[in-house]
């Protein structure tokens, strides 16, 4: 199904062929990923090969197709955007039993709200798995506007998806959930709580919400903006989670992709400025946060590539650079880029992942699609 993108006013400026020829290779090893793993029902696996990643996420897909999107592979993210608007049309009474069940004062159990992941066909999974995520719904809209700007799209035609996503947020936005990890379900997170702004903010501008609906999403998107300022904020930068104490890595989101806060905000610069002094390792890539133990704790190279946006969008090339480089030093010789890699933070952790789901996941189309996000984003800024 499409969503209204008109071929005639894509751009017809393709940003690869101004990247440097070192990140070619990869570039185009990613691309034809993204192709070859994309289902025919427009979902993306989180990794193809990897058992528990053969899921899709609107977290993960989101930002995958943000990097097709911009790259050019302007079908494919309008597959997957399509894809998600028809989970969210099949979704729309749960969403109407969670926010009755909210509005009278009443905790839907977890696996009443939406999930975070899906079955490839876009129906739901029914396990235990840590489901209860909100920000990927925020940044579903957040991507599909970007998409629909790169493209001269419509969102007329999934104007009832965008409609269902946002009672969604205004119900649960600003609530306790899991964050990006997958993990402390008793917080309110920031990276979440910017993915919900951005969302609702995107939501507004496709201009499809009624007046009252309109109002209660620009009202909560300015609370949780306001959560994360007035309550996020220690030692001049910011922290994972509403009234703690930690930095993660995802902090970065806040700024270089919500624009919830500008990229030269103080705030912004010293949150960068902790996150590279503390989850930036001598070998050149980026770790959760500073207890992370899954697989021993890794680098991510989803995250170098986020933090080589960052500085793209800042005006420092060269760190952008120097990310992306150390990036191409974790593909294999299939140029497959994985989830993680050493040094890790804990390794002695590690083994008891690999006894239960195996050695993590590679490839992670994910790491590919934020790479080619972030090339993106290095290549405007030249």
């Amino acid at each position: 199904m499409s969503i209204g993108v008109n071929p005639l006013s894509h751009d017809p400026r393709d940003p690869l062929p101004h990247a440097a020829a070192r990140y070619r290779p990869l570039t185009q090893r990613s691309c034809e990923l993204l192709r070859s793993t994309q289902t025919a029902s427009g979902a993306w696996p989180a990794s193809p090969t990897f058992e528990p990643y053969r899921y899709s996420w609107f977290r993960d897909g989101s930002f995958i197709a943000e990097g097709a999107s911009a790259v050019g592979l302007h079908a494919e993210a309008d597959r997957f955007h399509a894809w998600c608007a028809a989970v969210l049309r099949r979704e729309a009474a749960a969403v109407t039993q969670v926010v009755a069940a909210l509005d009278a004062g009443q905790e839907p159990d977890d696996a009443d709200y939406l999930p975070a992941r899906y079955r490839l066909d876009g129906t739901r999974q029914r396990d235990d798995w840590w489901n209860f995520q909100i920000d990927g719904y925020g940044t579903w809209l957040w991507a599909l506007r970007r998409h629909l700007l790169r493209t001269g799209g419509s969102a007329a035609p999934v104007a009832d998806a965008v409609t269902t996503a946002t009672r969604y947020l205004v119900a649960t936005g600003r609530r306790s959930c899991r964050d990006w990890w997958e993990e402390h379900r008793d917080q309110q997170h920031v990276a979440t709580l910017a993915g919900v702004c951005a969302g609702l903010r995107a939501a507004l501008q496709l201009e499809v919400l009624d007046g009252d609906l309109a109002d209660a999403a620009l009202v909560t998107a300015d609370a949780a903006r306001a959560d994360i300022v007035e309550r996020a904020v220690v030692d001049g930068h910011l922290v994972k989670w509403l009234d703690g104490d930690e930095v993660d890595a995802s902090l970065l989101s806040v700024a270089a992709l919500y624009d919830v806060l500008d990229v030269d905000d103080p705030v912004v610069v010293a949150t960068v400025r902790a996150v590279e002094e503390q989850l930036t390792s001598p070998a050149g890539g980026v770790h959760r946060y500073p207890t992370d133990t899954f697989y021993g704790g890794g680098q991510w190279p989803v995250l170098a590539c986020l933090l080589a946006w960052h500085h793209a969008r800042g005006g420092d090339t060269s760190r952008a650079d120097a990310l992306l480089q150390w990036v191409l030093t974790t593909a294999d010789a299939d140029l497959l880029l994985p989830e993680q890699v050493g040094p890790r933070l804990a390794p002695d952790r590690r083994a008891e992942w690999d006894e239960r789901w195996g050695p993590s996941a590679h490839p992670l189309v994910w790491s590919h699609g934020m790479f080619l996000a972030a090339l993106t984003q290095r290549v405007a800024a030249r």
